[in-house]
């Protein structure tokens, strides 16, 4: 649940920032530029703080459990793929102080293109870690 619901929070910001400020607000992008995207910074910095701490609580299980399985049935590219997502989640990770201080007290003079690439490369890493977790997941069975 609190995947999903990052998930929602970032992808909804990282629309907002992308539409343009002249977007008719009866659009589809209209609707999301009229709910401020600075309001979803301090939930996205709290979700993905506590995505960290669940996914190190059951990373454990997945490296002595179900890896071992992975490598023998020789499911290379997947592994390569999450081992990936363990990177990009500990630089998502790091760049959390960076997008907050940005999105803390935006101002109307300055360039959003700072926001809207962090919150970007956020949307990247939790997008990736989404979908190669759920991959991994499928290949091997939930439970099983």
């Amino acid at each position: 649940m609190v995947a999903v619901a990052l998930l929602g929070a970032i992808t909804h910001q990282t629309l907002a920032t992308w539409a343009t400020v002249g977007t008719r607000p009866s659009s589809f992008f209209g609707r999301f530029r009229s709910v401020s995207s600075a309001r979803f910074a301090d939930a996205v910095v709290v979700l993905y703080a506590i995505s960290i701490l669940l996914g190190g609580i059951i990373y454990l299980y997945f490296r002595v459990d179900i890896r071992p399985e992975l490598e023998r049935a020789g499911h290379w590219p997947a592994l390569g793929f999450f081992d990936l997502k363990e990177h990009f989640a500990a630089i998502g990770f790091a760049l959390l102080p960076a997008y907050w201080v940005c999105w803390r007290r935006p101002r109307a003079d300055e360039p959003a293109q700072t926001r809207t690439m962090l919150t970007s490369i956020l949307a990247f890493v939790i997008w990736w870690g989404f979908l190669t977790g759920h991959v991994v997941n499928n290949i091997r069975g939930f439970g099983a």
